[in-house]
């Protein structure tokens, strides 16, 4: 069943979903990032890509609720770190919720529109997470040379691992914490969607990437990293 990758729409990603079933399914995602570490990954890259440096930028692309950039302002606050965080996501309605979900002490920036706008913004490092996975193969390939060509630190891909046991268990999990019908849908589906390790190495052949390390992260995670 899972032996090639499944190519299908999740629900979340129909512009006709009403924007409180939108709403609702963003926040429970977020309790799946928590529930599963997911954020974990993308923090231990930045020990790896920013050091000791005590000034840095960042852009996360498909930023949902805005989970991920509020774990990284905490952890750059935690570490006495000056940071400029951009998050930028297709989906209009993203930012209006991540907004009332962040304070704004962390001076968290949310933009709506296409990363590839951004080009030229100088970032020292461009972040996904659950974002590869949703992008066709020709799309996945710009992208990967955005972040190559774009960043001064380096490009982190955080998204899910296609495995049988993650595909069996998510949806007891989804019952377990009584997730949203829709999340407990595209979460299984999205691992259907997700590569495996060798699937990457032509991906990033094709975007002339040749330095990049592709590896797993507990539980189930398939990462893409790329250091200066």
């Amino acid at each position: 069943m899972l032996a090639e990758r499944r190519i299908a729409d999740e629900i979340m990603d129909d512009p006709a979903l009403d924007a409180g079933t939108y709403r609702a399914v963003l926040n429970d995602l977020a309790k799946v990032n928590t529930v599963t570490l997911a954020r974990r990954p993308t923090l231990a890259f930045l020990d790896r890509a920013v050091g000791d440096r005590k000034h840095f930028s960042l852009l996360d692309v498909g930023f949902g609720d805005g989970d991920m950039l509020r774990a990284i302002a905490s952890w750059a606050q935690k570490r006495g770190k000056d940071v400029r965080l951009v998050g930028v996501d297709l989906n209009p309605r993203s930012e209006d919720i991540a907004r009332e979900q962040t304070a704004a002490s962390l001076g968290i920036e949310y933009r709506t529109g296409d990363y590839a706008a951004m080009a030229g913004e100088g970032f020292d490092c461009v972040v996904s997470s659950l974002v590869a996975h949703h992008m066709t193969r020709d799309q996945l390939v710009a992208f990967l040379r955005f972040m190559e060509r774009e960043v001064g630190r380096g490009w982190f891909v955080n998204d899910l691992h296609r495995h049988g046991f993650a595909y069996a268990g998510y949806p007891v999990l989804g019952r377990l914490f009584v997730w949203h019908p829709i999340v407990r849908h595209d979460g299984r589906l999205s691992i259907a969607r997700s590569y495996r390790p060798g699937e990457w190495v032509p991906l990033l052949e094709e975007a002339g990437i040749d330095a990049a390390r592709v590896f797993r992260a507990f539980p189930f995670r398939l990462c893409v990293e790329r250091l200066r």
